[in-house]
């Protein structure tokens, strides 16, 4: 616990409110003193440590609670509703985060024998929430201390993180770790299929194209998509569709169905009924509430 204790001092000293780039490549601090609404947004390839408060992470419908000493792990992007359920003044929501490199992982696998071995026949789950273990924490410790000690960070950074990539390859999330590493995993495959529908999350989607951009066939492609992300090709792009517009009505776009035209809907009455079942509320109700965007 003292370990975690350092990990929340050093991001107090060098976050401002809300996200904060460090001086650390991949690295970044949270700290805010607010709760928040729920917010959908994009995971990326990540570890995520929280250090102080409580946050809720819905993927898919499935709601998981994570709060001080909890970490997250994510392989591919995922689209996500996130709400910061517990901040306040005295106990702020903190929170660390370290983009997963592949090429350090693909060194990290080969150097070691493949850390275990595990087949790149596996589909890990993409979503990993667990409690961090004192050799996590006190890696995190020690490199977030080179913040403090900036002439240091070009000769320890890499070495730290390349620790911390250890600690979760040998951990329960090793699994989901390795396949970004492995060049030809089927993660990576998926990837490919995943990277084109963000990119046209408004287009119709044809899984037999998908499939055949990640070299699978339709039906090992779908059932591959549903293990590592927890939903189908047409959840996801679902889900990207309605973050976007929720972004869109809370930044200042107020024409509702103008909104759903834009992100793929050709229905307004399709676009409401699946907002309000995703958000809880309809779209008109959000154009009020509209705040700018948090975490």
């Amino acid at each position: 616990m003292d370990r975690l204790l350092d990990i929340k001092h050093a991001i107090t000293r060098h976050a401002r409110d809300g996200l904060t780039a460090t001086a650390l490549p991949g690295v970044s601090v949270v700290r805010t003193t607010r709760t928040t609404q729920p917010i959908g947004h994009v995971l990326e390839p990540a570890l995520t440590l929280v250090a102080g408060g409580v946050k809720h992470t819905t993927l898919n419908s499935e709601v998981y609670r994570y709060g001080a000493g909890d970490y997250l792990v994510t392989s591919v992007d995922l689209p996500v509703v996130g709400s910061i359920v517990a901040a306040d003044e005295n106990e702020p929501f903190l929170a660390v985060a370290i983009m997963l490199n592949p090429d350090r992982i693909a060194s990290l696998l080969l150097d070691t024998g493949g850390a275990g071995g595990a087949s790149a026949a596996l589909s890990p789950s993409a979503f990993g929430v667990g409690h961090a273990p004192l050799s996590l924490l006190d890696a995190i410790a020690r490199l977030l201390a080179l913040l403090d000690h900036p002439a240091d960070v070009a000769a320890l950074g890499a070495g730290l993180e390349r620790e911390i990539l250890w600690r979760l390859l040998t951990g329960p999330q090793g699994a989901t770790i390795r396949q970004i590493g492995i060049a030809d995993s089927r993660l990576v495959h998926l990837t490919r299929a995943i990277r084109w529908i963000r990119d046209h999350y408004h287009q119709p989607l044809r899984v037999a194209d998908l499939a055949a951009t990640a070299a699978m066939s339709p039906s090992s492609f779908h059932r591959h998509f549903l293990t590592l992300t927890s939903m189908t090709p047409l959840e996801y792009q679902k889900q990207l569709r309605l973050n976007e517009a929720r972004m869109r009505l809370l930044t200042g776009d107020h024409e509702v169905a103008a909104v759903g035209f834009s992100v793929g809907y050709t229905s307004p009455s399709q676009f409401s009924r699946e907002y309000r079942r995703m958000f809880g509320t309809a779209p008109s109700q959000t154009v009020l509430s509209a705040v700018p965007a948090e975490l």
